[in-house]
């Protein structure tokens, strides 16, 4: 029999067992609200969108008809252009539609939806890998808009000629075109993979999932090093997919940690978890996130070097573009972990949207050729797009700043 004080004794414990669990929860609660945009970021955030949509009106008066930006160049005045194949023709009009949605300005829906019907062929592209970057920046985000039947065959035909670029006896989709003795393949391809998923979940048809995920397995199993530093380029052999090569081509050195490279990673595998749930890919992207945040060679102001290992740093470039790509990557995988490791990424994306919307990136009214964002490095071994605007380093940024206003942990 339970002597009443025994009794007395059990409810007391019990009762401190439920304080202490609800006190713990308060201060996960108490954690996750200080976890919330600062109202003087989301004001900078609101000043950006209509900044920034105000420099790409002054882009569209400077572009030729049919072309996509692709840099600035200062010294001469001279905006670079290109047709509607090149691998970044997807931003400018995700970018444009993406300020659309912040500032309602129908000018510049009317200028994406101009643009994409110069971009529309490209769905039947079989010769590239980038047609995630390419339709699914673009036609993705306009079908997210304003819904037709119309957007979403194209977005089909775009997932199903990418998919023609798949191997299985590889397991990746190839990047660039090569000698029938390379399958290459770069780390860039992780960012397509979310046009494969789209089509998955609108057609129901699974061959995209899996094409999907075999490529993001493959990639993590030969791409990464130990430290969850990423190559560049794996070259494969076509006839038994064995690793034949491993390289980085526009990073500094083979076993270099290029910067840019490491955000494409980054942001894949944030996406991948998203697609999946699979915890293997919210893992990997941890991993690499913490690669990054912690290597010693990143600023104060996490903007990076063009190459963690850049031989002249700190006198090195730094990327706008890759600091842009991990803001927004950071953004959302703070919403998959648990509140402290959340705070550190949070508080790291909030650093570089700070940083690169300071004047030393972020582009004066009326200049950089209607630019946002200054200072991207493209391909510094082969001397192009060096210390120059680029479109992807817009979009990114813009994209992030959305995800920073619209903040709301999972």
């Amino acid at each position: 029999m339970i002597s009443k004080n025994m009794y007395v004794k059990a409810l007391l414990f019990i009762s401190f067992i439920a304080g202490s669990a609800c006190s713990s929860t308060d201060k996960v609660q108490q954690q996750q609200v200080r976890l919330e945009p600062k109202q003087d970021l989301l004001a900078m955030a609101d000043s950006n969108f209509q900044d920034a949509a105000a420099q790409y009106k002054v882009m569209m008066e400077r572009l030729p008809q049919d072309q996509f930006p692709k840099t600035y160049h200062e010294e001469r005045d001279k905006l670079e252009t290109s047709g509607s194949d090149w691998w970044c023709s997807g931003f400018y009009p995700g970018t444009l539609l993406y300020l659309y949605e912040e500032t309602k300005d129908e000018a510049l829906y009317e200028g994406a939806l101009r643009m994409m019907q110069v971009l529309e062929k490209e769905q039947f592209n079989t010769s590239t890998h980038d047609l995630g970057f390419m339709m699914y920046c673009s036609f993705g985000n306009l079908n997210r808009l304003r819904p037709k039947p119309a957007y979403e065959q194209i977005l089909l035909n775009s997932a199903k000629s990418l998919s023609t670029r798949f191997d299985p006896k590889v397991g990746c989709i190839r990047s660039w075109n090569s000698s029938p003795n390379d399958f290459i393949v770069i780390i860039d391809n992780m960012m397509n993979l979310e046009l494969l998923f789209w089509a998955t979940r609108t057609t129901g048809d699974s061959s995209f999932y899996n094409i999907a995920v075999t490529h993001a397995n493959t990639t993590m199993e030969n791409h990464f090093r130990p430290d969850f530093s990423t190559y560049h380029v794996i070259n494969y052999n076509p006839a038994t997919g064995a690793v034949q090569e491993k390289k980085t081509a526009q990073g500094y050195a083979d076993e270099s940690a290029w910067a840019r490279g490491q955000a494409w990673g980054f942001y894949g595998y944030t996406l991948m978890f998203r697609e999946t749930k699979d915890s293997i890919y919210l893992d990997q992207a941890r991993e690499i996130a913490d690669f990054m945040l912690n290597h010693p060679n990143l600023p104060e102001d996490k903007i990076p070097y063009w190459d963690f290992n850049a031989p002249d740093i700190p006198d090195a470039l730094r990327d706008a573009s890759a600091a842009a790509i991990i803001a927004s990557a950071l953004l959302e995988l703070s919403t998959y972990v648990e509140t402290e490791e959340a705070s550190s990424y949070f508080s790291a994306a909030e650093t570089i949207l700070q940083h690169l919307s300071a004047d030393t990136y972020k582009a004066a009214p009326g200049t950089n050729g209607g630019f946002i964002l200054k200072h991207g490095v493209g391909h510094h071994p082969a001397g192009t797009e060096i210390d120059v605007p680029l479109t992807y380093a817009d979009y990114y940024f813009i994209e992030a700043l959305q995800r920073y206003k619209n903040y709301k942990r999972k």
